[in-house]
């Protein structure tokens, strides 16, 4: 009879709690919908992480497509040559300076900023006169960007969009003398 009971009890506190649960259930229009889409904002998350970590590694790889000969020829890089503490002189620029000019070509360089037409000017100027442009894309203001981006596009000329200058790593002797 005891057993019974706890078993009518338990069976009753059941039924409440499915009942409960229904009216919750009940009272948020879309609660199925918005619990599959959470499930998928969250997936889509590791999904972008997982990206992102591929492409650190992939800008990490040497780049294959750029096998220029810049021996006599002019390289211009746009973006900032210095760093924002005190002046100093920025890796990746330093970095592809030095490359260009060991492998015997002609380092110029254009800080990519919004100075007037002056400034445009000077970025079309040192445009025509390169042979290769290496553009560091987080250090130029957008109206130097589109330049390059139009420039390059429109002639022709290979161009190199790096957006941080720890990317300048592939810019060495080896793969700028075939």
């Amino acid at each position: 009879m005891r057993a019974r009971a706890q078993v009518v009890i338990r069976d009753t506190q059941l039924a409440l709690a499915r009942d409960e649960l229904a009216e919750l259930a009940a009272s948020v229009p879309g609660l199925p919908t918005r619990a599959r889409l959470a499930r998928r904002v969250e997936w889509l998350g590791e999904r972008v992480q997982e990206l992102m970590r591929e492409l650190l590694r992939l800008q990490w790889l040497p780049v294959p497509g750029l096998q220029a000969d810049v021996r006599e020829k002019a390289v211009l890089y746009v973006g900032s040559y210095f760093t924002q503490d005190a002046g100093q002189v920025a890796h990746g620029a330093h970095m592809a300076q030095q490359a260009v000019e060991q492998a015997g070509g002609r380092f110029l360089h254009h800080a990519g900023g919004d100075a007037g037409a002056d400034d445009a000017a000077a970025l079309e100027a040192g445009l025509v006169a390169a042979d290769l442009v290496i553009c560091q894309t987080g250090c130029v203001s957008h109206d130097a960007y589109w330049r390059v981006h139009d420039h390059c596009r429109r002639t022709g000329k290979q161009c190199v969009l790096v957006d941080q200058p720890q990317a300048m790593h592939f810019v060495r002797k080896e793969a700028l003398v075939t």
